[in-house]
């Protein structure tokens, strides 16, 4: 499987990047893997060392299943627009770069397409570390 790797610009939003992934969607066509590598949630000044592995805080549980549901419904839109939509945004990226990672493979995926939930896990109490597919 041929494999490249891609740097995310901060200065490019959800959609920037959903743009980004709906160009490199063609490949997929061709026999290209399309990865993309990040966190659900990352705010680091709120990490709890002393968290049971599995245990995840209510704001961060709230935004891990937003993003489920919106995910296997296939809700790009709602997606795209998480910042107005989903529970507590901003505290669980209080910066979006460990996030937009999502959008590529959003956009990558054929248009519509609901995802399907691969993995959910939390370290730390607010470290969201789902993964998802999409055909």
């Amino acid at each position: 499987i041929p494999i490249t790797q891609l740097s995310l610009l901060t200065v490019g939003g959800p959609a920037w990047h959903f743009d980004l992934g709906a160009a490199l969607r063609p490949l997929r066509d061709e026999g290209v893997l399309i990865l993309a590598s990040g966190a659900l949630t990352h705010n680091l000044r709120e990490i709890d060392r002393e968290a049971p592995p599995g245990m995840a805080a209510d704001w961060v549980a709230a935004f891990s299943s937003w993003v489920s549901e919106q995910v296997l419904a296939g809700r790009s839109e709602d997606l795209i627009r998480y910042r107005e939509r989903a529970p507590h945004a901003a505290r669980n990226h209080p910066t979006e770069e460990h996030f937009l990672p999502l959008f590529v493979a959003l956009g990558a995926a054929t248009p519509g397409a609901n995802g399907r939930h691969l993995h959910q896990s939390f370290n730390y109490g607010v470290l969201a570390m789902d993964a998802y597919a999409w055909d």
